[in-house]
Order: C-alpha cells, then structure tokens, then sequence
C-alpha cells in the first residue's frame, strides 16, 4: 500500500517549492501541484518498456503505465529522483537520460508537474514489487491497445503527445 504520509514538494508551474504536502494530501482532490518523474524505456529495436500499476496503487491501479514513474521526495532533486526511481522500479543503474519536457498533467484527483526523460537501454530488467508486471511494447501493439481503458489516461496523452514521431 502507498504510505500516504510521505512528504512532496508542493511547486509553482516552473518547478519553484514554495510548500510540502503529504501524499494522501496531493492525492486527495486537492489538485496541489507536485512534481513527478517519468521515464521511457526503448530497447534498440524501437519497442518501449511499459510497467503495469498493481491493484494496490491508489491512482489507477491495475493499468499499463510509463516505463517508470515516481514522486520526487521532499529536499530531493529531478535527477535524484530519477535515479532513485529507475533503480527501485527496474533494477536500472547504468543509463543516460535525456530530457524530452516537463508539463503540468491533471486528473480529477490531482496535478502533477512532470519531468519526462526518455533512455535506449538493452540490459537487464528487473521489475520489482512496485510492479505487477512489465514488458517491451511495439508502436504497433500501443496504438492498436490506445483508447481501450488498458493504459492510464496520462500515459496515453504523453504518448500521442511526445513520442508517436
């Protein structure tokens, strides 16, 4: 279960804190903004590496979702987190991020300030209990599966947005 007394940074549309909020605060139709890291995982033939949320999650559990995603901890920095979240979801230490964008995502529970990374990696995976499961995606498959409630709204809306080039 998620530990709804973990602290995050509360932040202005630029990335500024200006407060800290507990996770069941953020979470629960407060709309604070607080800011999150997203990973995508490629292998070298193209296909992306999506996880599936756990029935336990408390924002769209049982979903397929970014390749990693995570809260960035109060007094912790992007790549900190980054890191950090690479290294509990996928076992991941070695790899080279690059940025594509941050954006401001809303649902009717909360708003999250994203900072969205995407990464070529052919290694090993290892999906920890965070996760239910997880596996490389061809383009194919994601757009045939897009708009039939198996992805979370905001991975869908990343994908259409960043990365269908």
């Amino acid at each position: 279960m998620d530990n709804n007394e973990e602290l995050f940074p509360i932040v202005d549309e630029e990335g500024n804190i200006i407060n800290k909020a507990t996770r069941g605060e953020c979470h629960n139709g407060s709309k604070l903004l607080h800011p999150v890291v997203h990973l995508h995982v490629f292998n070298e033939k193209g296909e992306l590496y999506l996880q599936k949320r756990p029935d336990w999650k408390d924002i769209q559990p049982g979903k397929w979702d970014t390749s990693v995603g995570g809260h960035i901890d109060y007094g912790e920095c992007v790549e900190d987190a980054l890191k950090r979240e690479v290294r509990e979801e996928l076992g991941i230490i070695d790899f080279t991020p690059t940025k594509i964008q941050q954006y401001i995502f809303e649902s009717d529970r909360e708003r999250e300030l994203i900072f969205v990374f995407k990464t070529i990696y052919n290694g090993t995976i290892c999906p920890s209990n965070e996760l239910e499961e997880g596996r490389f995606w061809t383009k194919e498959e994601i757009i045939d599966k897009i708009g039939k409630d198996l992805f979370t709204p905001n991975f869908e809306s990343e994908y259409k947005k960043l990365l269908m080039q």
